[in-house]
């Protein structure tokens, strides 16, 4: 089967690692994988037998903006007629909103080979800070794109989300969770650590106002645990600031340890007593599972999306309310009495049977 995915640039990110993995194991199963690239940019190794492909606009107009959608689908459009010289692509799929826009005005890409891959709540990113007029225009603006179309949804609440707040009705549909190299993850994981061997708490995630650093801080400082909190993760100088700024005004400043991202976080996932997500949404939260491959128990806030697919069964009991003090118990009663990680809910995510998954879409009937 020959499959492409069509992604605006591979800057490190959760959709643009997943599209990789996805690929990497697509061409594993014997399917000859493309990745058109939208953008030059690239924080990510591109896994071997993979075409890889960057059809880039450089278009420098003052006016380049009025006219990027059409440009930019113009020039994917030619790539595409001259990599189906060698025959056509059975499944598309197009990984984010940006290049969901972009692909719409496409003329080459039969619709029914064609699936958008949705990664998040488009309520939350989109919606939660626009009002009036501005609101109404940006809900037409997302529902004339998605109508009558194609979509995967990396959970059940972010297709809730697209149908349900969105009033959109889709051609087909299907919800598939994100792929992981569990035995690869696990591998990474027995790296060296330099804190292994002691006890910590740790969060992984971009410092950025989403992830709710501030709230994290302050149920960890309610929380009475002494073991240091790690947040690892990049961000601006400012939002460095604010967050350390934040740890001193709770009184824990000695406590929280601010690291950058480092390419394999796995070790450091992995000899943690508690990994903690404190967002107040999150389309899947593959660090989550990332943490549960590591052995390692995850308390997440409760918020919408993917979190309450994850953390199923016992392992629902690290769920918490949204407020700090509820964050707080939590993660006091998860440290003393951690839930026993099984090894079948892991299996569930390995990339042989995602993969499985997105290839059924090529038989999926309308």
């Amino acid at each position: 089967m020959r499959i492409l995915m069509i992604i605006d640039g591979l800057p490190g990110g959760g959709a643009e690692k997943t599209v990789l993995t996805l690929s990497e194991g697509l061409v594993g199963m014997g399917h000859q994988v493309s990745v058109f690239s939208l953008r030059r940019v690239c924080d990510y190794e591109i896994p071997e037998g993979v075409d890889y492909q960057i059809i880039q606009d450089r278009c420098k107009k003052p006016w380049r903006k009025l006219t990027e959608l059409s440009r930019r689908a113009a020039l994917l459009d030619k790539a595409i007629e001259q990599a189906q010289k060698n025959g056509h692509y059975d499944l598309i799929f197009s990984h984010l909103h940006k290049t969901d826009r972009i692909v719409a005005h496409t003329r080459t890409i039969p619709r029914e080979k064609l699936w958008y891959c949705v990664h998040g709540m488009f309520s939350f990113s989109y919606l939660l800070h626009r009002h009036g007029v501005s609101r109404w225009i940006k809900r037409q603006k997302i529902k004339r794109l998605y109508q009558d179309s194609n979509v995967v949804a990396v959970s059940k609440a972010v297709l809730r989300d697209i149908t349900g707040r969105f009033d959109i009705s889709l051609s087909r549909s299907a919800v598939i969770h994100n792929p992981f190299d569990i035995a690869g993850i696990q591998l990474r994981a027995k790296e060296p650590c330099e804190m292994a061997g002691q006890d910590y708490l740790i969060h992984v995630g971009r410092f950025h106002e989403h992830k709710r650093h501030d709230r994290l801080i302050k149920a960890y400082a309610l929380s009475g645990i002494q073991a240091p909190l790690v947040l690892m993760g990049n961000g601006s100088e400012e939002r460095i600031a604010e967050i350390k700024a934040m740890a001193h005004a709770a009184g824990v400043a000695e406590r929280v340890i601010l690291k950058s991202f480092v390419p394999n976080p796995y070790p450091w996932i992995a000899n943690a007593r508690m990994l903690l997500l404190s967002s107040d949404c999150e389309g899947f939260g593959n660090v989550l599972v990332e943490a549960l491959i590591c052995q390692t128990p995850a308390v997440s806030t409760h918020c919408p999306g993917g979190p309450e697919e994850i953390l199923t069964g016992p392992l629902a009991r690290g769920l918490s309310g949204m407020s700090d003090q509820e964050l707080a118990d939590k993660m006091k009663e998860i440290y003393q009495n951690p839930p026993h990680i099984d090894a079948d809910t892991i299996e569930s995510y390995s990339i042989s049977a995602i993969c499985q998954q997105y290839l059924s879409l090529a038989t999926e009937k309308r």
